[in-house]
């Protein structure tokens, strides 16, 4: 038996041992584990699988063991991935410490940083939010104003940031501040802090889903301490793309769900119909075949990219994360669409009596799909990078 079937067999036995069999069947998004200071599950089982997982290193499979980490290869992983879907295990933590803050923190932080940032991450004791965007700062988000000025032993921050997603549930942010006014992309820096800090507000925005993920967040005379500058003064810009980079990865890997935990073929069945065995909208059948091909082929790809083929530079990881996000958006933008109209006059349900509970949470996840081109970077934005970075195309006169 070789080393990799060996770690299969380990990696099988100890998922059947430490799962709860309450937590392989479907998620819904009341039911996900953020975790931080003041953590809620949904059950016990769902905190001991966060617990155990936690401990092993599995959250965050293939960070070093001496940040807490799993310390898997890309064939293990590969392998713990799959073992994972086979018995269809929900994901123990989501986490933004996970998809985008810890994977920079390892290129860039200092030893000490990673020591003191990175377990916690691991075990699901902090949780994490971006401080990116500005009222003034979206698509061009180089041209952000927030000030960070020198004040001796600390920096302080002025500013104002928004569409900081669960702002107001996070412990800490990481956060890009301008910290020279005289240079535009070289004058930006990228800093942490606690959100209890003195001077942090945050104030949740209603959107047209009927949800709240997103905030306002306002920093007045800020108190951050200089060992939680990351990377260098006036460096931050290169963490910034790198940091994109992955959020636009884990925004692509979010395309997979079924949009309000419906099944795309089921739906149509149910609402449309069949005629000899086959759905008898003809013309629906074939783009839901269409759209059905193009999200094989999509997952197809990125499962590739993670096991690390075709990925020789950063440029060219940026370039396919651009890729990625902009094909991600379209099939999620694609699948609600088809399912709303599978559902008919169902999916005109907005709230109250007559419409099922699926029905209203599908319309609801239409209109929150509308936003997956713009988050994350726009996709004009995104394809301009790929013009660039892939296709060699000059900048417009």
């Amino acid at each position: 038996m070789s080393n990799i079937e060996e770690f299969r067999l380990e990696t099988r036995q100890w998922l059947e041992t430490h799962c709860p069999a309450s937590l392989r069947t479907p998620m819904s998004e009341r039911e996900v584990v953020w975790g931080g200071r003041n953590a809620t599950f949904p059950s016990d089982d769902a905190q001991r699988w966060l617990q155990a997982m936690g401990e092993r290193g599995w959250t965050a499979p293939t960070w070093p063991r001496s940040y807490g980490g799993g310390g898997l290869t890309a064939e293990q992983n590969a392998v713990l991935q799959e073992e994972l879907r086979r018995i269809k295990a929900r994901p123990p933590l989501y986490s933004f410490g996970l998809w985008m803050f810890g994977p920079v923190l390892l290129e860039f932080g200092s030893e000490e940083q990673k020591q003191r940032f990175l377990p916690p991450i691991v075990r699901g004791e902090t949780r994490w939010c971006q401080g990116y965007s500005e009222p003034g700062a979206g698509s061009d988000l180089a041209s952000l104003a927030t000030r960070c000025e020198d004040h001796g032993e600390h920096f302080l921050i002025n500013g104002q940031k928004i569409w900081t997603s669960y702002a107001n549930l996070a412990d800490w942010m990481f956060c890009l501040v301008r910290t020279d006014t005289r240079t535009k992309h070289g004058g930006i820096s990228f800093v942490v802090f606690d959100m209890r800090t003195a001077g942090v507000e945050t104030r949740p925005i209603r959107l047209i889903s009927g949800d709240s993920p997103f905030c306002e967040t306002f920093l007045t005379d800020v108190r951050v301490p200089k060992d939680q500058l990351i990377g260098p003064l006036n460096g931050g810009w290169e963490i910034a793309k790198r940091l994109l980079m992955h959020e636009r990865t884990n925004i692509s890997a979010e395309a997979f769900g079924n949009a309000a935990g419906l099944d795309l073929i089921e739906t149509a069945r149910q609402f449309v119909g069949l005629r000899e065995g086959v759905l008898a909208n003809t013309d629906l059948r074939a783009r839901i075949a269409r759209h059905r091909m193009r999200d094989e082929a999509f997952r197809l790809a990125v499962q590739q990219a993670r096991t690390g083929h075709g990925r020789s530079s950063s440029a060219a990881t940026s370039a396919l994360a651009s890729s990625f996000k902009v094909a991600a958006a379209s099939l999620n933008q694609e699948r609600c669409e088809l399912l709303l109209e599978c559902l008919g006059h169902e999916g005109l349900g907005w709230e109250g009596e007559g419409f099922s509970t699926d029905a209203l949470r599908a319309t609801r996840h239409w209109l929150r799909s509308k936003g997956n081109s713009i988050e994350g970077g726009t996709t004009e934005i995104n394809l301009n990078v790929i013009a660039k970075r892939v296709l060699g195309l000059p900048d417009p006169v």
